[in-house]
């Protein structure tokens, strides 16, 4: 194929649903023949999710890198001695930096000017009128590699290989009740998707009760404060650890608990990618819908809205079409998950 074993960089410095649904990638690549190592160029904040994947040789901290000296970044990374790079997120600065540090092989789409000028191996990939998915659209990258093969979502989920769950401190084991199922809700987005909104979140606690149950709000620090009048208001059986956990510690929680309940954000995929149930609400407006951002996973679902209402289009937080998914319809599929789940996975 390619005549020589590659060392290959696979680059995506955004957020952390990105990154997870641009990891399959980085499977595939290692279970070929011809590729040695790959490693992961990343966020700090994504770093923890990198370190779960068993097929990622090495996470390459792109704000690191960003602080050195521009003469610095380009001898840092031909020290590397990368034989490819993957701009699977095209940025200028990197592609140019990927370019001045000679890296032989310049992955990226016909669809961003500076790709022709820094790459020159381009794919012809278009991603807003697809009926992919998001991971599988990425793989469409590989194509450089004269890797060309279709994966179904069901084939994708084998490809994650999130198997290095760190062990969950104590002090938060001791919130997880053998008794019930714990349920993680995680109502906020960080402005990165539609969300269904904290009244739906509270009529949803109010269908699932305290005998059965044991629920937790997930989200960062500032999350938190920004709900704090709300989550005073919540029953006895609802736990806030909002800004309680690293991000290692945030998925070690999620791989522990029974399930959890999000719009289209990285703790949804986070869950979906390690096997364990996971529930996304999603508009049903391109590109946002969930057949290009779903969820992947054997225990992986959603529920959409029904129709567009276009008034989220000047405002995110008048977003009808997510009021049209229904508390009681979350918590339908919640209860089926009673028949299956094993109270706290050890």
């Amino acid at each position: 194929m390619l005549g020589k074993k590659l060392k290959i960089l696979v680059s995506r410095t955004d957020a952390i649903g990105d990154v997870i649904l641009t990891i399959p990638i980085c499977n595939i690549l290692k279970e070929n023949t011809e590729v040695s190592e790959v490693h992961f160029l990343g966020r700090s904040y994504t770093e923890d999710v990198i370190d779960t994947c068993t097929s990622i040789d090495k996470f390459v901290n792109a704000d690191l890198i960003e602080k050195l000296d521009y003469k610095d970044q380009v001898k840092f990374l031909k020290a590397e001695k990368y034989d490819a790079i993957i701009h699977v997120l095209p940025n200028l600065k990197i592609s140019r930096l990927a370019k001045d540090a000679r890296i032989p092989i310049r992955i990226g789409t016909t669809n961003r000017w500076f790709h022709w000028m820094t790459c020159n191996r381009l794919v012809q990939l278009s991603r807003k009128k697809s009926e992919l998915h998001e991971a599988q659209l990425n793989l469409k990258l590989l194509k450089a590699l004269e890797i060309e093969k279709d994966f179904t979502l069901e084939d994708l989920f084998r490809q994650f290989q999130l198997k290095n769950i760190a062990p969950l401190p104590e002090r938060l084991f001791s919130f997880l009740k053998q008794d019930r199922l714990n349920i993680i809700l995680h109502p906020k987005s960080n402005k990165s998707a539609r969300e269904w909104g904290l009244q739906n979140f509270a009529d949803l606690i109010h269908l699932l009760p305290k005998e059965k149950y044991r629920i937790f709000i997930s989200g960062t620090k500032a999350e938190g404060a920004s709900m704090k009048e709300w989550l005073r208001q919540l029953p006895e059986h609802v736990v806030d650890v909002t800004g309680m956990m690293t991000l290692k510690e945030f998925i070690s929680f999620i791989y522990h608990a029974n399930g959890l309940i999000a719009a289209s954000t990285g703790p949804l995929h986070i869950a979906a990618s390690i096997g364990n149930n996971a529930l996304g609400l999603y508009p049903p407006m391109r590109p946002l819908f969930p057949m290009r951002w779903g969820p992947i996973g054997p225990k992986a679902s959603y529920l959409v809205g029904k129709t567009c209402c276009n008034k989220c289009q000047e405002d995110v937080s008048k977003c009808e079409c997510m009021n049209q998914i229904s508390p009681k319809e979350v918590a339908s599929v919640i209860k089926k998950w009673e028949k299956s789940a094993d109270l706290v996975r050890i």
